[in-house]
């Protein structure tokens, strides 16, 4: 990526943060652009680009089952919402 890592996301154009994501191993999803999915061996999480925030959601990551959600706003540095995003629930 051009800017450094402690630059905000709302900084970086939408075409690095979607390589930032691949990066991750995020894939794009089929429910839209703005979709993305991770699979890691002990979890996986739709992220969602939306327009004032990142929401990631941990899929079946609660204790009973259920799903977390996490919004980051787009005013966080890329390496701060990395940090929590891609360290699991």
């Amino acid at each position: 990526m051009s800017l450094p890592p402690t630059t905000p996301l709302y900084n970086h154009p939408l075409p690095e943060i979607e390589r930032w994501l691949q990066d991750q191993g995020c894939q794009p999803s089929d429910q839209g652009r703005h979709c993305w999915h991770i699979d890691r061996p002990d979890w996986q999480a739709d992220v969602e680009l939306e327009v004032e925030e990142i929401v990631v959601r941990y899929l079946g990551a609660g204790a009973d089952g259920r799903d977390i959600q996490r919004s980051f706003p787009y005013s966080l540095c890329r390496a701060d919402v990395e940090a929590a995003i891609f360290a699991g629930p």
